[in-house]
Protein backbone atom coordinates (compact mmCIF):
# COMPACT_ATOMS: atom_id res chain seq x y z
CA UNK A 1 0.00 0.00 0.00
CA UNK A 2 1.07 3.36 -0.71
CA UNK A 3 2.82 6.08 2.06
CA UNK A 4 0.51 8.93 2.62
CA UNK A 5 1.36 11.79 1.01
CA UNK A 6 1.72 14.33 4.29
CA UNK A 7 4.12 11.84 6.12
CA UNK A 8 7.89 11.65 5.45
CA UNK A 9 10.32 8.93 6.75
CA UNK A 10 14.11 9.46 7.65
CA UNK A 11 16.62 7.20 9.29
CA UNK A 12 17.94 8.25 12.94
CA UNK A 13 21.30 7.17 14.83
CA UNK A 14 19.48 7.39 18.20
CA UNK A 15 16.23 8.31 19.73
CA UNK A 16 16.78 10.22 23.05
CA UNK A 17 16.35 7.71 25.55
CA UNK A 18 19.39 6.75 24.77
CA UNK A 19 20.38 2.98 25.68
CA UNK A 20 23.23 0.58 23.83
CA UNK A 21 22.51 -2.86 22.26
CA UNK A 22 24.44 -5.58 23.01
CA UNK A 23 24.69 -9.15 21.40
CA UNK A 24 24.64 -11.52 23.98
CA UNK A 25 25.90 -15.74 23.79
CA UNK A 26 23.88 -17.87 24.92
CA UNK A 27 23.53 -21.94 25.48
CA UNK A 28 20.74 -21.49 23.18
CA UNK A 29 22.01 -19.22 20.67
CA UNK A 30 22.84 -15.37 20.16
CA UNK A 31 20.37 -13.12 21.28
CA UNK A 32 20.01 -9.24 20.97
CA UNK A 33 19.42 -7.24 24.11
CA UNK A 34 19.12 -3.29 24.32
CA UNK A 35 19.72 -1.74 27.82
CA UNK A 36 18.55 1.78 28.34
CA UNK A 37 19.40 3.09 31.80
CA UNK A 38 21.72 3.03 35.15
CA UNK A 39 22.37 -0.64 35.45
CA UNK A 40 22.73 -0.21 39.27
CA UNK A 41 18.77 0.21 39.29
CA UNK A 42 16.39 -2.60 39.70
CA UNK A 43 15.63 -4.49 36.34
CA UNK A 44 12.43 -4.56 34.18
CA UNK A 45 13.01 -6.89 31.12
CA UNK A 46 10.88 -6.99 28.08
CA UNK A 47 10.09 -9.26 25.60
CA UNK A 48 7.63 -8.47 22.63
CA UNK A 49 5.05 -10.51 20.23
CA UNK A 50 6.55 -12.34 17.43
CA UNK A 51 7.68 -9.82 14.54
CA UNK A 52 7.94 -7.11 16.54
CA UNK A 53 11.27 -5.28 18.77
CA UNK A 54 12.42 -2.28 20.25
CA UNK A 55 12.61 0.69 18.24
CA UNK A 56 14.67 2.71 21.08
CA UNK A 57 17.90 2.24 19.00
CA UNK A 58 18.76 2.84 15.64
CA UNK A 59 15.44 1.93 13.44
CA UNK A 60 13.32 2.98 11.04
CA UNK A 61 11.36 6.90 11.97
CA UNK A 62 7.96 8.32 10.94
CA UNK A 63 7.60 11.85 11.16
CA UNK A 64 4.20 13.02 10.24
CA UNK A 65 3.68 16.97 9.27
CA UNK A 66 0.27 16.74 10.07
CA UNK A 67 0.13 15.75 13.62
CA UNK A 68 3.74 16.73 14.45
CA UNK A 69 4.70 13.43 15.88
CA UNK A 70 7.19 11.13 15.07
CA UNK A 71 6.76 7.46 15.11
CA UNK A 72 8.95 4.66 15.52
CA UNK A 73 6.86 1.27 15.78
CA UNK A 74 7.90 -1.55 18.23
CA UNK A 75 6.21 -3.47 20.86
CA UNK A 76 7.04 -1.07 24.04
CA UNK A 77 8.06 2.31 22.76
CA UNK A 78 4.55 3.90 23.12
CA UNK A 79 4.44 3.29 26.59
CA UNK A 80 7.51 4.43 27.19
CA UNK A 81 7.67 7.36 25.50
CA UNK A 82 4.65 8.55 27.44
CA UNK A 83 6.03 11.29 29.82
CA UNK A 84 4.65 10.10 32.92
CA UNK A 85 5.98 6.51 31.94
CA UNK A 86 9.05 7.90 31.89
CA UNK A 87 9.05 9.28 35.22
CA UNK A 88 7.88 6.42 36.48
CA UNK A 89 9.53 3.24 34.72
CA UNK A 90 12.61 4.79 33.24
CA UNK A 91 13.40 6.60 36.83
CA UNK A 92 13.09 3.49 38.87
CA UNK A 93 14.66 0.86 36.16
CA UNK A 94 17.03 -0.20 34.12
CA UNK A 95 15.11 -1.43 30.67
CA UNK A 96 16.63 -5.11 29.41
CA UNK A 97 14.64 -5.39 26.29
CA UNK A 98 15.34 -8.69 25.02
CA UNK A 99 14.07 -9.68 21.52
CA UNK A 100 13.59 -12.57 20.07
CA UNK A 101 16.13 -14.35 17.95
CA UNK A 102 16.90 -12.65 14.95
CA UNK A 103 14.13 -9.79 15.30
CA UNK A 104 16.69 -7.03 15.75
CA UNK A 105 16.77 -4.39 13.46
CA UNK A 106 18.62 -5.02 9.93
CA UNK A 107 20.77 -2.43 10.07
CA UNK A 108 22.12 -3.67 13.23
CA UNK A 109 23.08 -7.74 11.94
CA UNK A 110 20.12 -9.41 12.12
CA UNK A 111 20.45 -12.35 9.66
CA UNK A 112 18.88 -14.86 8.57
CA UNK A 113 19.47 -17.87 11.16
CA UNK A 114 21.23 -21.00 9.23
CA UNK A 115 18.56 -23.79 9.01
CA UNK A 116 21.40 -25.91 10.46
CA UNK A 117 20.59 -23.92 14.08
CA UNK A 118 18.12 -26.39 15.65
CA UNK A 119 14.42 -25.01 16.39
CA UNK A 120 13.84 -23.41 19.62
CA UNK A 121 11.13 -24.20 21.87
CA UNK A 122 9.55 -22.10 24.40
CA UNK A 123 11.04 -23.59 27.54
CA UNK A 124 14.83 -22.72 25.24
CA UNK A 125 13.46 -19.14 25.22
CA UNK A 126 12.67 -18.99 28.42
CA UNK A 127 15.72 -20.32 29.90
CA UNK A 128 17.59 -17.53 27.38
CA UNK A 129 16.35 -14.82 29.74
CA UNK A 130 17.52 -16.42 32.33
CA UNK A 131 21.06 -17.16 30.52
CA UNK A 132 21.20 -12.97 29.70
CA UNK A 133 20.83 -12.32 33.55
CA UNK A 134 22.92 -13.89 34.47
CA UNK A 135 25.35 -11.97 31.31
CA UNK A 136 24.87 -9.32 33.19
CA UNK A 137 25.49 -9.97 36.49
CA UNK A 138 22.27 -11.09 37.99
CA UNK A 139 22.77 -13.14 40.84
CA UNK A 140 23.12 -9.90 42.90
CA UNK A 141 21.95 -6.58 40.94
CA UNK A 142 18.96 -8.66 39.31
CA UNK A 143 18.24 -11.07 41.47
CA UNK A 144 14.64 -10.59 41.40
CA UNK A 145 13.10 -8.73 38.42
CA UNK A 146 10.18 -7.28 36.88
CA UNK A 147 8.89 -8.44 33.51
CA UNK A 148 6.60 -7.30 31.12
CA UNK A 149 5.81 -8.70 27.84
CA UNK A 150 3.31 -9.00 25.04
CA UNK A 151 1.08 -11.84 23.41
CA UNK A 152 3.99 -14.16 22.47
CA UNK A 153 6.40 -12.27 24.76
CA UNK A 154 4.08 -12.53 27.64
CA UNK A 155 3.67 -16.35 27.51
CA UNK A 156 7.85 -16.42 27.18
CA UNK A 157 8.26 -14.45 30.42
CA UNK A 158 5.44 -16.51 32.63
CA UNK A 159 6.68 -19.63 31.58
CA UNK A 160 10.39 -18.19 32.71
CA UNK A 161 8.31 -16.80 36.20
CA UNK A 162 7.31 -20.70 36.54
CA UNK A 163 10.73 -22.09 36.31
CA UNK A 164 12.64 -19.44 38.08
CA UNK A 165 10.06 -18.77 40.33
CA UNK A 166 13.06 -17.28 42.81
CA UNK A 167 13.85 -14.80 40.01
CA UNK A 168 10.74 -12.81 39.34
CA UNK A 169 9.53 -10.13 41.63
CA UNK A 170 6.29 -9.39 39.52
CA UNK A 171 4.94 -9.72 35.94
CA UNK A 172 3.39 -6.93 33.39
CA UNK A 173 1.16 -8.82 30.95
CA UNK A 174 -0.25 -7.73 27.89
CA UNK A 175 -2.72 -9.81 25.84
CA UNK A 176 -1.18 -12.89 27.51
CA UNK A 177 -1.56 -16.14 26.37
CA UNK A 178 -1.61 -19.59 28.51
CA UNK A 179 -3.13 -22.45 26.60
CA UNK A 180 -1.97 -24.64 24.17
CA UNK A 181 -2.93 -23.62 20.88
CA UNK A 182 -6.92 -24.40 19.98
CA UNK A 183 -7.24 -26.54 16.20
CA UNK A 184 -8.07 -23.02 14.94
CA UNK A 185 -5.69 -21.06 16.46
CA UNK A 186 -2.53 -24.14 15.22
CA UNK A 187 -4.43 -24.31 11.60
CA UNK A 188 -4.17 -20.62 11.60
CA UNK A 189 -0.40 -20.49 12.46
CA UNK A 190 0.50 -23.01 10.25
CA UNK A 191 -0.96 -21.01 7.34
CA UNK A 192 0.86 -17.96 8.43
CA UNK A 193 3.69 -20.30 8.41
CA UNK A 194 3.17 -21.55 5.17
CA UNK A 195 3.32 -17.79 4.24
CA UNK A 196 6.49 -16.90 5.64
CA UNK A 197 8.29 -20.19 4.38
CA UNK A 198 7.45 -19.51 0.61
CA UNK A 199 6.24 -15.90 0.35
CA UNK A 200 8.39 -14.07 2.98
CA UNK A 201 6.45 -10.90 4.67
CA UNK A 202 4.05 -10.49 2.08
CA UNK A 203 0.93 -8.48 1.63
CA UNK A 204 -1.32 -10.66 3.02
CA UNK A 205 0.88 -11.91 5.75
CA UNK A 206 1.33 -8.57 7.12
CA UNK A 207 -3.01 -7.89 7.30
CA UNK A 208 -2.86 -10.64 9.27
CA UNK A 209 -0.09 -9.46 11.93
CA UNK A 210 -1.68 -6.17 11.48
CA UNK A 211 -5.53 -7.73 12.82
CA UNK A 212 -2.91 -9.98 16.06
CA UNK A 213 -1.85 -6.51 17.16
CA UNK A 214 -4.21 -3.78 16.60
CA UNK A 215 -8.11 -2.85 17.15
CA UNK A 216 -10.65 -2.65 13.85
CA UNK A 217 -10.88 0.66 14.42
CA UNK A 218 -6.90 2.12 14.56
CA UNK A 219 -6.48 -0.25 11.45
CA UNK A 220 -9.23 1.15 9.48
CA UNK A 221 -8.71 4.49 10.78
CA UNK A 222 -10.69 8.22 10.10
CA UNK A 223 -12.30 8.61 6.62
CA UNK A 224 -10.53 5.39 5.74
CA UNK A 225 -7.33 6.79 5.69
CA UNK A 226 -4.41 4.09 7.10
CA UNK A 227 -2.92 5.94 10.78
CA UNK A 228 0.78 7.02 11.19
CA UNK A 229 0.36 3.83 13.42
CA UNK A 230 -0.24 1.54 10.95
CA UNK A 231 1.99 3.00 8.12
CA UNK A 232 5.29 2.61 10.22
CA UNK A 233 3.90 -1.22 11.83
CA UNK A 234 4.01 -1.94 7.98
CA UNK A 235 7.31 -0.52 7.75
CA UNK A 236 8.90 -2.72 10.75
CA UNK A 237 7.42 -5.63 9.54
CA UNK A 238 9.31 -5.01 6.09
CA UNK A 239 12.25 -5.37 7.76
CA UNK A 240 11.90 -8.52 9.53
CA UNK A 241 13.84 -11.57 8.22
CA UNK A 242 10.77 -13.95 7.25
CA UNK A 243 12.41 -17.32 8.75
CA UNK A 244 13.76 -15.59 11.61
CA UNK A 245 9.86 -14.67 12.33
CA UNK A 246 8.63 -18.07 11.14
CA UNK A 247 10.96 -20.14 13.64
CA UNK A 248 9.44 -17.48 16.84
CA UNK A 249 6.19 -18.32 15.71
CA UNK A 250 6.68 -22.36 15.26
CA UNK A 251 8.00 -22.26 18.68
CA UNK A 252 4.81 -20.35 19.67
CA UNK A 253 2.89 -22.76 17.70
CA UNK A 254 4.09 -25.41 19.98
CA UNK A 255 3.53 -24.24 23.23
CA UNK A 256 2.28 -26.00 26.51
CA UNK A 257 -0.67 -25.39 28.11
CA UNK A 258 0.22 -23.47 31.38
CA UNK A 259 -3.03 -23.35 33.26
CA UNK A 260 -2.11 -25.59 36.16
CA UNK A 261 0.56 -24.13 36.72
CA UNK A 262 -0.50 -20.41 37.24
CA UNK A 263 -2.02 -20.88 41.01
CA UNK A 264 1.79 -21.65 41.68
CA UNK A 265 3.24 -18.35 40.46
CA UNK A 266 4.55 -16.79 43.47
CA UNK A 267 4.96 -13.39 41.90
CA UNK A 268 1.97 -10.61 41.66
CA UNK A 269 0.39 -9.71 38.15
CA UNK A 270 -0.97 -7.27 36.55
CA UNK A 271 -2.80 -8.36 33.59
CA UNK A 272 -3.77 -5.95 30.31
CA UNK A 273 -6.05 -6.81 27.60
CA UNK A 274 -7.70 -5.11 25.23
CA UNK A 275 -11.54 -5.99 23.82
CA UNK A 276 -11.23 -5.96 20.72
CA UNK A 277 -7.74 -8.53 20.75
CA UNK A 278 -8.15 -11.79 19.17
CA UNK A 279 -6.53 -13.05 22.67
CA UNK A 280 -8.87 -11.27 24.87
CA UNK A 281 -10.82 -14.59 26.03
CA UNK A 282 -7.37 -16.28 27.08
CA UNK A 283 -6.33 -13.01 28.80
CA UNK A 284 -9.54 -13.48 30.90
CA UNK A 285 -9.05 -17.50 31.07
CA UNK A 286 -5.54 -16.71 32.79
CA UNK A 287 -6.89 -14.31 35.21
CA UNK A 288 -9.55 -16.07 35.92
CA UNK A 289 -7.17 -19.67 36.70
CA UNK A 290 -4.89 -17.06 39.33
CA UNK A 291 -4.59 -16.47 42.83
CA UNK A 292 -7.28 -12.90 42.72
CA UNK A 293 -5.48 -11.61 45.83
CA UNK A 294 -2.15 -11.54 43.81
CA UNK A 295 -3.40 -10.71 40.14
CA UNK A 296 -5.60 -8.49 38.28
CA UNK A 297 -7.39 -7.96 35.22
CA UNK A 298 -7.55 -4.38 33.14
CA UNK A 299 -9.67 -4.22 29.93
CA UNK A 300 -8.80 -1.28 27.67
CA UNK A 301 -11.91 -0.54 25.38
CA UNK A 302 -11.60 0.08 21.96
CA UNK A 303 -8.01 -1.52 21.41
CA UNK A 304 -6.65 -4.81 20.65
CA UNK A 305 -3.64 -6.63 21.34
CA UNK A 306 -0.93 -4.12 21.68
CA UNK A 307 -1.91 -2.10 23.96
CA UNK A 308 1.37 -0.43 24.63
CA UNK A 309 1.19 1.17 21.28
CA UNK A 310 -3.10 2.03 21.09
CA UNK A 311 -3.98 3.16 24.54
CA UNK A 312 -0.71 3.43 26.54
CA UNK A 313 -1.94 5.97 28.72
CA UNK A 314 -4.71 3.56 29.81
CA UNK A 315 -1.49 1.52 31.70
CA UNK A 316 -0.34 4.50 33.56
CA UNK A 317 -2.40 4.18 37.04
CA UNK A 318 -2.42 0.71 37.13
CA UNK A 319 1.17 0.39 36.41
CA UNK A 320 1.83 3.20 39.15
CA UNK A 321 -0.30 1.53 41.65
CA UNK A 322 0.97 -1.71 40.70
CA UNK A 323 4.94 -0.33 41.39
CA UNK A 324 3.73 1.52 44.30
CA UNK A 325 3.25 -1.92 46.27
CA UNK A 326 6.98 -2.53 45.68
CA UNK A 327 7.83 0.87 47.03
CA UNK A 328 8.29 2.74 43.47
CA UNK A 329 7.12 5.47 42.98
CA UNK A 330 6.71 8.69 40.04
CA UNK A 331 9.97 11.08 40.01
CA UNK A 332 8.34 14.30 41.20
CA UNK A 333 8.91 17.03 38.91
CA UNK A 334 10.05 19.17 42.34
CA UNK A 335 12.88 16.39 43.29
CA UNK A 336 16.08 17.74 44.35
CA UNK A 337 19.21 17.27 42.37
CA UNK A 338 20.24 15.25 44.97
CA UNK A 339 17.90 12.79 45.30
CA UNK A 340 17.26 12.63 40.87
CA UNK A 341 20.79 11.22 41.05
CA UNK A 342 20.18 8.34 43.68
CA UNK A 343 18.66 4.70 42.40
CA UNK A 344 15.83 3.34 43.70
CA UNK A 345 16.40 0.30 46.46
CA UNK A 346 15.99 -2.92 45.96
CA UNK A 347 12.48 -4.22 45.26
CA UNK A 348 13.82 -6.97 47.68
CA UNK A 349 13.79 -4.75 50.48
CA UNK A 350 9.87 -4.03 49.99
CA UNK A 351 7.18 -6.04 51.02
CA UNK A 352 4.76 -7.43 48.75
CA UNK A 353 1.88 -5.35 47.09
CA UNK A 354 -0.37 -5.02 49.22
CA UNK A 355 -3.84 -6.53 48.18
CA UNK A 356 -5.55 -3.60 48.46
CA UNK A 357 -3.83 -1.93 45.23
CA UNK A 358 -5.56 -4.18 43.04
CA UNK A 359 -8.81 -3.65 44.01
CA UNK A 360 -10.53 -2.32 41.54
CA UNK A 361 -11.17 1.17 43.49
CA UNK A 362 -7.31 1.11 43.45
CA UNK A 363 -7.00 0.45 39.68
CA UNK A 364 -9.68 2.39 38.36
CA UNK A 365 -12.84 2.26 36.72
CA UNK A 366 -11.38 0.26 33.82
CA UNK A 367 -10.31 -3.01 35.84
CA UNK A 368 -13.76 -5.67 35.18
CA UNK A 369 -12.64 -7.86 38.25
CA UNK A 370 -13.81 -11.27 36.65
CA UNK A 371 -16.22 -12.40 39.51
CA UNK A 372 -18.49 -9.24 38.00
CA UNK A 373 -18.57 -10.78 34.55
CA UNK A 374 -21.30 -13.04 33.65
CA UNK A 375 -21.30 -16.69 33.45
CA UNK A 376 -22.49 -18.62 30.32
Amino acid sequence: MGESSDSVSIDIDMIPLGGKELVVKTSKGSISVFVCGDQEKPALITYPDVALNLCFSTGFFSFSPRSGKGMCMSCFQGLFFCPDAASLLLHNFCIYHIDAPGHEFLQLGADVISSDVPLLSVDDLADQVAEVLDFFGCPFVLKEVLCLGVTAGAYILTLFAMKYKERVLGLILVSPICKAPSWTEWLYNKVLLNLLYFYGMCGVLKECLLQRYFSKELRCGLHGAESDIIQSCRRLLDERQSLNVMRFLQAVNERQDLTESLKQLQCKTLIFVGESSPFHAESVHMSAKMDSKSSALVEIQSCGSLVTEEHPYAMLIPIELFLMGFGFYRRSPFASSSSNGSNPTSPSCHTCIAPELLSPESLGIKLKPIKTRPTS
